[in-house]
């Protein structure tokens, strides 16, 4: 069986999404009693590490297929500070290249990095090429993904990936640019502008095109969930923009319900800057966010028959956005403690098409270089990644 250690494994989404595929977690790590909490209303929690990633050593990591990081964003997305790798939460990216540079012979021949899509250009495009370099440097071979989780589920959060894969042997020139030409929505065309301006040891894999989402956001309400008063979903109408009260007003009247996401935000309205609740009529939730501030809090909103409810997205519906609908909402853990949970994971199918598409593709490609079992034995493991990493070296050298 593959196995993989996630760091910064938060609530456990990742974890489900290997298990979906068939792989084991071992390793988990993150400095989050609360975390730690729902990640054991859903899963045994003996293999999760409550400890922060600047105090844990190679040494109490155990011998995996894959090593994972969701590294925090704070410091790269477009609505936190653009620090990048100046900032303390995102340079903890370089704890995780330590912890494999200290593995050494144990390094994982995969690993898989998640973060905002704003990481492509954090420090003007200077932090993503270092984490590149890093990596080939230890003697991962790279590929760039961004997906949307709307593919996926009606939730609009555009994820950026990169792929490694300790692959010693330069991917020919034919081959990446076969695979970098092949249609799909995973690679958009700055990513691919990017890996053709950039000169680092690739592994592009070639894609499939992302798929259509199943379902809309009337697929995910929690029929259980209390509406708010009508004066209060009133208030938020009066909200609105005048263009977006068209839309709600021609839709109260259908017979049929239909659903809206919102968001509060500080923009001009009548001619003054004010609270203003913006929907999207698309069938999908905005990205889900950490509830910091009181516009971090997404709102549902509920038209037809003459009628508009509103109110808060419940946790049940959060977990049905990011693709864990039989997730389990523990009732002695706090609405906030949830909530952050889910606005600071990954969402379940995407992680689960990138085991299919991407990484077992890849790992493929490993195996077939060094025919030894890595699964097997850990005898094995060691060997074949002291094979890989001493290959990795000598062509690093000759560059």
């Amino acid at each position: 069986m593959h196995t993989a250690i996630d760091l910064f494994a938060g609530i456990g989404l990742v974890r489900l999404a290997l298990e979906h595929q068939g792989w084991q977690e071992v390793c988990a790590l993150d400095w989050s009693a609360e975390k730690r909490a729902i990640y054991a209303c859903n899963f045994p929690a003996d293999v999760y590490r409550e400890q922060d990633i600047r105090a844990t050593t190679a040494a109490e990591l155990p011998s995996a297929t894959l090593l994972h990081a969701s590294f925090p964003c704070v410091d790269t997305s477009l609505a936190g500070s653009r620090q990048g790798f100046a900032g303390q939460r995102s340079a903890t990216f370089w704890e995780v290249v330590r912890l494999l540079d200290e593995l050494g012979a144990r390094r994982p021949p995969l690993v898989l990095f998640e973060n905002v899509a704003g990481f492509l250009t954090s420090g003007r495009g200077a932090d993503i090429r270092l984490a590149l370099q890093a990596l080939n440097d230890l003697g991962y071979a790279v590929d760039l993904l961004q997906i949307d989780a709307a593919h996926f589920v009606p939730q609009s959060r555009v994820r950026l990936f990169i792929v490694g894969a300790l692959l010693p042997q330069a991917q020919a020139a034919a081959e990446q640019q076969a695979n970098l030409a092949a249609p799909t929505a995973a690679r958009p065309l700055k990513l691919r502008q990017f890996i053709q301006a950039h000169p680092f040891r690739w592994a592009i894999t070639r894609l499939p095109e992302l798929p259509q989402r199943p379902c809309d956001l009337a697929a995910i309400i929690d029929a259980s969930a209390a509406w708010w008063p009508q004066e209060r979903s009133s208030y938020l109408y009066s909200q609105t923009h005048q263009h977006h009260r068209q839309v709600i007003d021609h839709l109260v009247q259908q017979p049929t319900w239909s659903y809206a996401s919102a968001f509060r935000r500080m923009r001009q309205r009548d001619g003054q800057k004010q609270s203003t609740a913006e929907l999207r009529f698309d069938g999908i939730a905005g990205c889900l966010r950490t509830p910091k501030g009181g516009s971090a809090r997404q709102i549902v909103v509920r038209m037809g028959y003459g009628q508009l409810d509103a109110r808060l997205l419940t946790p049940r519906e959060c977990a049905r956005l990011m693709g864990a609908p039989d997730w389990t909402i523990s009732p002695e853990i706090s609405l906030n403690a949830h909530l952050y949970g889910f606005g600071d994971a990954v969402c379940v199918p995407a992680v689960e098409w990138l085991i299919q598409h991407a990484l077992e593709p890849l790992l493929e490609r490993v195996e077939q270089q060094y025919p030894l079992s890595f699964s097997s034995q850990e005898i094995s493991i060691a060997t074949f990644q002291n094979s890989t990493l001493a290959a990795a070296q000598s062509l690093a050298m000759q560059h």
